[in-house]
C-alpha cells in the first residue's frame, strides 16, 4: 500500500453535491459519468467530504458512526433495476427543494419510507447474513444503537433509559429480542451503502482516478462508537464529557470553534495498542485509496474546552499522542497514504510531527493573501511533499473571497497572480496552484465552475442555513470543460 505519491491533480466534490433526480448527490449514475469526467480531465483523483450518517446539523462531520455509511447516498434508480422499488414510489416521495440545494428535512421525512420498503422486498438473506458476519464488530452495534434510537424518539443515546444508555447486559439483550426486525434493516441499509459505493470506487480505480476520503479526528458524542466504547473517550461516571474538543479563536472564528465532540483517553487506547483506531482506519482503506485527516494537529496537541461552555474562548491545550501514535499508523497502513490537515494554530511541535510523519500537509491558497506578511501558504515557500487547495469545504469559493476580500489583501493577490479581472481570478488560482511545486493539487469543483460565494459548502461555527447544501447542476460537469481542466493539468505536469 506504501507508494510514493506521485505528482498529480485531483477535484474536490462532495457526493451530496452530484446531480441526482431525488434530492441529494448518491452513488447512481451521475457519480460514474463524474468519473468520466475526471478521467477525460487527467485529474488521478477525487476527493470527497466524510460519507458517513449525519446527525443533527447535517455536518458530515458529525456522525452517528466512525465506520457506518450515510443511507441518503443509496441510489434509488439502482434500488428500481432490482426491483427493490418502483419508479412510481420514489417520484411520489419528491425531490425536495429542486436541483441546486440539498433539502435535508425532506429527506429526513422520504427517504427511510422508501428504504423500508425495499427492505421488505429483499429476498437475498444469506448475501446479508454474509456481509453482518464480516463487519459484525461495529456493525452490531451501530444497528441496536440506531434502532434502540429510533424506538426513544431520536433522543440522543445520553438521554436513554439507565439500563440501555449504560449497556448492561441485561438490558443489551432485551432490546436486541425486541428491535430484532428494525436492527435487521439497519443492517440492510449498510448493506446497499457498501454494495453500492464498491461497485463506484472499482469503477473509479478502474479509469485511473483514486478516492480520497476525509475522516474527522473526532466522533460525534451522539454516536454507536461513545456509546458502545466509552472507556475510550473523557466521559464522568454518568458518561457525560469532562471536556470537549473545538479549536481556539482563529481565521475563521473570532470565539473559535466549539466542535463538542468528546476527547480521547489517549493513555487507554496507548494501553490498547490504540486498536479502536487502527480498525477505523482499517475499515477507511476499505473505502478510500488515500485518507485526509481532518484536525492533523490533534494528535500533537489538542484543545480541551470545559463542558457547558457557551464559545471556545477559554479552553486548554494538552499533550497528544504524537509519533507513538503515528508511527504505529504509518508502519501499518503506509506514510504516503495519508494527507495530513495541519491547517489552525501550527507549533513547532506539529511541524516536527509531520515532518517525522513524512505526511503532506495541506496548503489553502486563500489564506496566501490574508495580509500582507511573508507566510507559509505562498507557492514559492512550499515544498513538494505538500497538498494545495485554492480552498476547502470551509473556504468560500475563490471568486467568492475575491468579490469580498478586504482591498489590501486582494491587492495582494492581483500583484502575485498578474490578474486583475476579477472574473478571470478564480482561473488564476487554479493555475497558480497548478503551476506549483506540490506534488498533489486538488481544487473545489466550485472554482473550476468560476461559482461565487452562493456555491460555498460551510461557514465554520455555523449550523444549518445553506451549509452542505450546494449541488452541482446537470450538465454543469462538460465535456469542454474536462478538456479546458485536462489542458491545464498537462501544461504543468500533472
Amino acid at each position: 500500500m506504501d507508494k510514493k505519491l506521485s505528482r498529480g491533480a485531483g477535484i474536490l466534490l462532495a457526493v451530496s453535491s452530484l446531480p441526482s433526480d431525488y434530492g441529494i448527490g448518491s452513488f447512481g449514475q451521475a457519480a460514474f459519468d463524474f468519473v468520466d469526467f475526471l478521467a477525460l480531465a487527467r485529474q488521478r483523483y477525487w476527493q470527497i467530504l466524510p460519507i458517513g450518517p449525519t446527525s443533527y446539523g447535517d455536518s458530515p462531520y458529525q456522525s452517528f458512526s466512525a465506520f457506518a455509511g450515510n443511507p441518503y447516498f443509496i441510489d434509488l434508480n439502482l434500488l428500481c433495476d432490482e426491483k427493490l422499488l418502483t419508479e412510481q414510489e420514489c417520484t411520489a416521495a419528491g425531490a425536495g427543494r429542486g436541483d441546486t440545494r440539498v433539502d435535508y428535512l425532506h429527506l429526513f421525512q422520504t427517504r427511510e419510507p422508501l428504504l423500508k420498503k425495499a427492505f421488505l422486498r429483499f429476498k437475498n438473506h444469506r448475501e446479508l447474513k454474509k456481509f453482518r458476519e464480516e463487519n459484525k464488530p461495529w456493525l452490531e452495534d451501530y444497528a441496536l444503537f440506531m434502532a434502540v434510537k429510533k424506538k426513544m424518539g431520536l433522543k440522543s443515546w445520553q438521554e436513554w433509559e439507565d439500563d440501555i444508555r449504560l449497556r448492561s447486559g441485561k438490558a443489551v439483550a432485551a432490546y436486541k429480542k425486541e428491535l430484532g426486525d428494525d436492527i435487521e434493516y439497519y443492517v440492510f441499509v449498510q448493506y446497499l451503502f457498501f454494495k453500492q459505493w464498491r461497485a463506484l470506487k472499482e469503477y473509479a480505480n478502474d479509469k485511473g482516478v483514486k478516492i480520497i476520503g476525509d475522516i474527522p479526528i473526532y466522533v460525534s458524542m451522539d454516536s454507536a462508537d461513545v456509546w458502545a466504547n466509552s472507556e475510550l473517550f473523557l466521559l464522568d461516571e454518568n458518561k457525560n464529557p469532562i471536556d470537549v474538543a473545538g479549536v481556539p479563536p482563529d481565521y475563521f472564528s473570532k470565539t473559535g470553534q466549539l466542535w463538542g465532540n468528546p476527547l480521547y483517553r489517549w493513555n487507554i487506547l496507548k494501553r490498547t495498542g490504540y486498536d479502536w483506531w487502527l480498525k477505523r482506519l482499517e475499515s477507511c482503506f476499505e473505502l478510500y485509496d488515500i485518507i485526509r485527516i481532518d484536525h492533523f494537529r490533534g494528535f500533537e496537541g489538542y484543545y480541551a474546552i470545559p463542558y457547558g461552555s457557551k464559545t471556545a474562548v477559554h479552553g486548554e491545550w494538552r499533550k497528544g499522542p504524537g509519533m507513538d501514535f503515528i508511527g504505529i499508523v504509518s508502519k501499518t497502513f503506509g506514510k504516503s497514504n495519508f494527507i495530513a490537515e495541519d491547517l489552525g494554530v501550527i507549533t513547532r511541535g506539529v511541524r516536527r510531527l509531520l515532518r517525522e510523519s513524512g505526511y503532506p500537509g495541506m496548503k489553502v491558497l486563500q489564506f496566501a493573501f490574508d495580509s500582507g506578511e511573508e507566510n507559509d501558504y505562498r507557492p514559492h515557500n512550499y515544498t513538494a511533499n505538500s497538498a494545495v487547495y485554492t480552498g476547502t469545504h470551509d473556504n468560500d469559493t475563490a471568486r467568492g473571497w475575491v468579490l469580498s476580500a478586504k482591498r489590501k489583501d486582494l491587492r495582494m493577490a492581483t500583484d502575485y497572480l498578474g490578474c486583475r479581472d476579477d472574473k478571470d481570478m478564480a482561473w488564476a488560482f487554479i493555475r497558480l496552484a497548478m503551476a506549483s511545486v506540490a506534488k498533489l493539487a486538488v481544487i473545489p469543483m466550485q472554482d473550476y465552475l468560476n461559482l461565487d460565494s452562493r456555491a460555498r459548502m460551510n461557514t465554520p461555527s455555523t449550523i444549518g442555513g445553506n451549509n452542505w447544501c450546494w449541488r452541482m447542476r446537470k450538465k454543469a460537469a462538460s465535456a469542454a470543460l474536462a478538456r479546458k481542466i485536462a489542458k491545464i493539468t498537462k501544461l504543468y505536469g500533472r
